[in-house]
């Protein structure tokens, strides 16, 4: 019995930890997402379930969704404009780049 409980135990924990790995990713992708942004993220997220004894899926849902709805909260609308624009214009150009190339035969 004790072997199951620390099974059962150990595949919750890591199912926890893709949970969080997830989160962390999807946020970091998030327009204007910096390192400060997510620590702020996962350290409520952790907090919270610490506090609470809960899964994060059960308290914050999908990690992605999640991820989205903290970015939209954290992030001041400013920075994430800023961001989308500058990622726009990086594409842009690369994409000119691309097609430069396959002109010229690179």
């Amino acid at each position: 019995m004790a072997k199951k409980d620390r099974t059962t135990e150990a595949a919750k924990e890591k199912d926890r930890e893709k949970w969080m790995a997830r989160f962390q990713v999807r946020l970091a992708m998030q327009p204007g997402v910096d390192r400060a942004v997510v620590l702020q993220a996962v350290k409520e997220v952790t907090t919270h379930c610490a506090d609470t004894g809960e899964h994060p899926r059960t308290a914050f849902g999908d990690p992605d969704a999640c991820a989205v709805q903290a970015a939209a909260r954290l992030v001041p609308a400013d920075r994430a404009a800023r961001a989308r624009r500058h990622g726009a214009a990086v594409d842009t150009l690369d994409s000119v780049l691309r097609r430069a190339q396959d002109i010229v035969g690179l």
